[in-house]
Order: structure tokens, then C-alpha cells, then sequence
């Protein structure tokens, strides 16, 4: 059984920064896909950030230039940088890892921005 656990989270001014982490056990990170997606209150879950096992990336067009996706197989972790936090990225932040037919989803981690 996979599991995700993702930190980091927490309160931040508008211009911020936090960098979460989701730390990934019960497969090896490596022959993942990994993905991060967040939910802000009444609305739908959304992909903000992907990265692939070979290293491809990409991003939500509200994200680009200001998150940045990592993945470190050594530790088993795959990081979220996110910069110049606004209002809009208010949300509960999801970790999600696809292999073939397997998904598997963290518990999420809360990022509120505010003032």
C-alpha cells in the first residue's frame, strides 16, 4: 500500500512563500508519476503541478513562473515550491502518485493566504 503524507502548509502573507513536501512510502518514487492538486472551498479539485518518472513537467497556466514541481527519488519525496502566494492559491493541497492503473492520494495539507 502506497502512502503520501504531505507538510508544510500553513499561513502566509500575500507575496509569500511556502514549499511543501510529500514524503512518499510503500513504493519507490521513482517509477511514479507525481502530481499535485489542491481544492479551494466550493470548488473542484484542480492539477496545479506534474512531473513525470522521466522528468517531465508541467504546470497549471494560474501556476507557471511562480511554482515550481521537484522530486527527490533518493528521499522519496517530491516538493511544491510556491512564490508570490496570492489570495487565489488558497486551497487544500493534494499529493497524488499514478503507476499504470494505481493511484494513490495524501490526506492534503492546508495553505491559507491572508493578510
Amino acid at each position: 500500500q502506497v502512502q503520501l503524507v504531505e507538510s508544510g502548509g500553513g499561513l502566509v502573507q500575500p507575496g509569500g512563500s511556502l514549499r511543501l513536501s510529500c514524503a512518499v512510502s510503500g513504493s519507490a518514487l521513482s517509477i511514479n508519476d507525481m502530481e499535485w492538486y489542491r481544492q479551494a472551498p466550493g470548488k473542484q479539485r484542480e492539477l496545479v503541478a506534474a512531473i513525470s518518472t522521466g522528468g517531465r513537467i508541467n504546470y497549471a497556466d494560474s501556476v507557471k513562473g511562480r511554482f515550481t514541481i521537484s522530486r527527490d527519488n533518493a528521499k522519496n519525496t517530491v516538493y511544491l515550491q510556491m512564490n508570490s502566494l496570492n489570495a487565489d492559491d488558497t486551497a487544500v493541497y493534494y499529493c497524488h502518485s499514478v503507476r499504470g492503473i494505481f493511484q494513490f492520494w495524501g490526506q492534503g495539507t492546508q495553505v491559507t493566504v491572508s493578510s
